[in-house]
């Protein structure tokens, strides 16, 4: 029977969800194979080091020890290093990435050695007794530093400055010395460690003999780690298959191809025998990826009104030791926002991307994003205090007029539709925030020791990772294209293959109330596949909030296609021109006999069947579509936090948050508020909790969870969420993406609400972290004391 429900926009519960909760979940480390074997890798306690000798015997010979292997011992395995797809210029300078150095230690994480044995601790103490000899060297981790090129991390390069890209400005670059009001800044922007639930891992069998291998991994990228693998292994991509099962978290660290991927796909083949790798949360920590580890010189250019003329940015971002998979494309993808949704006259944005003796660098959560919302919202509150007027208003008078189709915007792209004061109005009320600034002048004045403080950012983002021809230009290697097959069977159900890959966005439920609304079927009927290469064929798998603005409207023309089939049998079937049937309450009717009908379920079995098709078409109900967007998706919207700060002890406790965000039209709103939380939490963090710490000498102090520290459910606030709806137009669907929102407004919201509580009293600028010492020691500083 045909449904008459619709489903898109409905906050339907996970179907995902029962099984997880259950504890009937499959990941990585769940998986076991006859004849399995584990590996460790060999990381020595160096940062920067030349390597004098690698003694293997005493390893080679401990209980349940198969091999251990140098990079001298597998050089013949690797048909080319690992790879990097985003070489931003012509001129780029690109290290050489081998899975293990064999020469030189150039961060903590390096690994020379791999061991298998039988069981995960015999590798493990046999890893730990492989003796490595090596000449350390000068360690540079300070990014200005390491510009200067007094310690230079690969030789060959001759420099650490091995990438410079500049947007190139647009509009009149004199305001910048020129305009009656020019606030010049400078931030850092610490690193991050992502710290998903469930650490990398992977498993990698086959048959050497036919040349057939298989990796399961802890991956947000099957598609695209097939492409990798198959470069770095020599392993066709028509024998290599990639599987990613429950992932427990990614947030960009399980966005690469990584060195111990191909470590086990190579020792798999080696030996013959299943390998498989667990990562322990200290190799997390130095080995996996970091994010962000930037430096920005702003300019803000503007009138004694409050009307910004220009923004210019320079940045020193840090690429660490080597390249991974997007490494140098990170600070370009955030070169195209640091206008934000403000309407100004002149920018500027450049970058140079500096090798330091650090982990790598790579996406993270907002890759790019997050740091120039930073920046660019903190540099509008320094305006707006510079010229003593608040925040909001500034904020309100220079931003972008509304508009409902493409528009050029002066970053040199076109933002698909936007309309950002009605977010910015409704967060102000239901922040309260006339009540609040009353509240804060009330105990400024009574000299009160907590004060209030309150955070805004007006935020864009560039999401919907696409289209293929401009990111060509960009220089780009892959392609922004997805693809989504739809398979109706007979008696009702309904079989999706996604080309996205989730690793908890919820892509089985909204997927299937997308197709349910097509097809007239329940999402209780429609099952999604989706992580591994051998079943959904066509893809490009999960970042960047690109999955339902292409992945999504893949799946909406495929469905668009199986149903123009079904048209065709309908019309056969019930002996009238196509043209007689309009679609409606889930079927298809004769115009002016709605009794005549004919569901999908129907059209399938007949399809399956095939008894009575019409001339010309194939049995089985099924279409296929691929969708390469004609533009980006522009998400937006307004956060507002209010904080108290203790002034004598630095304490900041956050009293409020409003997230009111624009991201087009929603597939399930439950969705899409878990997605907020998830983000505003990580933003959070990133304000007041999370830095990776490097000691003098290049020693990640922060290495493990009693260092770095992530908040719990307890630090994080409560949330007050709210949404515009700005359809997009680079869609059928209309949406525009959701996942890394809460990530880049949230540290500029909540480190100027800090910033705001004091800025009474002196305090002009408090770098992320805004831990209780740092600001502390701001409002020493600001009084005259030692701080």
């Amino acid at each position: 029977m045909a449904t008459t429900a619709h489903y898109v926009g409905q906050p339907l519960l996970r179907k995902e969800d029962a099984k997880l909760l259950a504890g009937q979940g499959s990941y990585v480390d769940n998986q076991t194979m006859a004849g399995m074997v584990w590996m460790a890798l060999v990381r020595p306690p160096y940062v920067h080091a030349t390597i004098d000798s690698i003694d293997t015997a005493a390893a080679a010979a401990m209980p349940g020890v198969i091999g251990v292997f140098t990079a001298a011992d597998l050089e013949q395995e690797w048909a080319g290093p690992l790879p990097m797809v985003w070489p931003v210029t012509e001129d780029i300078k690109i290290p050489t990435h081998w899975p293990l150095t064999g020469d030189t230690i150039r961060f903590a994480g390096d690994a020379v050695a791999v061991v298998l044995a039988e069981t995960r601790g015999q590798a493990e103490d046999a890893a730990e007794s492989v003796v490595v000899h090596a000449t350390a060297l000068p360690a540079v981790l300070d990014l200005e530093e390491a510009a200067r090129d007094e310690t230079i991390v690969h030789p060959d390069l001759g420099t650490n400055n091995v990438v410079h890209w500049s947007h190139g400005g647009a509009g009149d670059q004199s305001v910048f010395e020129q305009a009656p009001v020019v606030v010049r800044e400078r931030y850092t922007q610490p690193r991050l460690i992502p710290n998903a639930m469930e650490p990398r891992g992977c498993l990698a069998y086959g048959s050497p003999a036919a040349g057939e291998f298989t990796l399961v991994s802890a991956t947000q990228i099957p598609h695209i780690a097939r492409v990798g693998h198959s470069l770095a292994t020599g392993i066709p991509q028509n024998k290599l298959r990639i599987i990613a099962p429950d992932v427990g978290g990614g947030f960009g660290s399980k966005l690469n191809v990584y060195a111990e991927e191909a470590l086990a796909l190579v020792l798999a083949r080696r030996v013959g025998r299943p390998v498989k790798w667990i990562e322990t949360r200290h190799e997390n920590y130095v080995a996996t990826i970091h994010g962000r580890g930037t430096l920005h010189d702003c300019t803000l250019a503007g009138t004694d009104d409050g009307k910004i003329l220009g923004m210019k940015f320079v940045e020193l971002a840090d690429m660490g030791a080597y390249f991974q998979l997007l490494t140098p494309g990170i600070p370009e993808l955030g070169g195209w926002v640091y206008m934000g949704p403000y309407d100004i006259g002149a920018y500027w944005y450049e970058f140079t991307g500096v090798m330091t003796n650090a982990t790598p660098t790579d996406a993270y959560r907002g890759a790019g994003r997050p740091e120039a919302t930073f920046v660019v919202e903190r540099l509008v509150d320094a305006y707006a205090r510079r010229l003593g007027m608040d925040p909001a208003e500034v904020r309100r008078k220079n931003l972008h007029p509304p508009f409902d189709d493409a528009t050029p915007f002066i970053c040199g792209l076109s933002v698909d539709s936007g309309n950002y004061e009605p977010a910015l109005d409704r967060a102000l009320e239901l922040a309260g925030y006339a009540q609040w600034r009353t509240e804060q002048a009330s105990r400024r004045m009574a000299g009160d020791r907590v004060q209030i403080g309150i955070g805004v950012t007006t935020y864009i983002e560039m999401c919907g990772l696409a289209p293929s021809n401009i990111l060509g230009a960009l220089r780009y290697v892959a392609g922004g294209w997805d693809g989504a097959e739809v398979e109706c069977r007979p008696f009702g159900k309904v079989v999706v293959r996604t080309g996205t890959s989730p690793h908890g966005q919820g892509h089985e439920t909204a997927w299937a109330q997308i197709v349910a609304d097509g097809l007239g079927v329940t999402p209780d009927d429609v099952e999604v596949l989706h992580g591994d290469t051998n079943v959904s064929r066509i893809g490009m798998d999960t970042y960047g909030s690109r999955s339902v603005s292409v992945g999504g409207e893949a799946l909406r023309r495929a469905v668009e296609k199986v149903r123009e089939k079904a048209r065709r049998i309908a019309a056969h079937e019930l002996e009238v021109a196509e043209d007689d049937l309009e679609w409606s309450d889930g079927a298809f009717r004769v115009r002016g006999a709605p009794e005549r009908a004919r569901t999908i379920p129907d059209l399938a079995t007949s399809a399956w069947h095939a008894h009575s098709l019409p001339p010309d078409v194939e049995p089985m109900l099924e279409g296929t579509a691929v969708f390469d967007p004609p533009n980006f998706t522009w998400p937006g919207g307004t956060h507002i936090c209010v904080v108290e700060v203790d002034t004598q002890t630095g304490r900041t406790d956050i009293v409020r948050y409003v997230a009111v965000d624009d991201c087009g039209n929603v597939i399930n709103p439950m969705i899409v508020e878990g997605q907020v939380h998830g983000g505003v939490a990580q933003g959070v963090a990133e304000a007041l909790y999370e830095e990776a710490a490097y000691d003098e000498h290049g020693n990640l102090v922060s290495s493990n969870m009693t260092q770095y520290l992530v908040p719990s459910a307890t630090e994080i606030p409560a949330m007050t969420l709210d949404r515009m709806v700005t359809p997009s137009t680079t869609n059928g669907l209309g949406v525009k993406g959701i996942g890394e929102a809460g990530t880049i407004a949230a540290p500029p919201t909540v480190v100027n609400a800090v910033i705001d509580a004091v800025s009474h009293l002196g305090v002009t600028s408090i770098d992320k972290p805004a831990t209780p010492e740092r600001v502390w020691r701001a409002i020493q500083e600001a009084k005259g004391g030692a701080a």
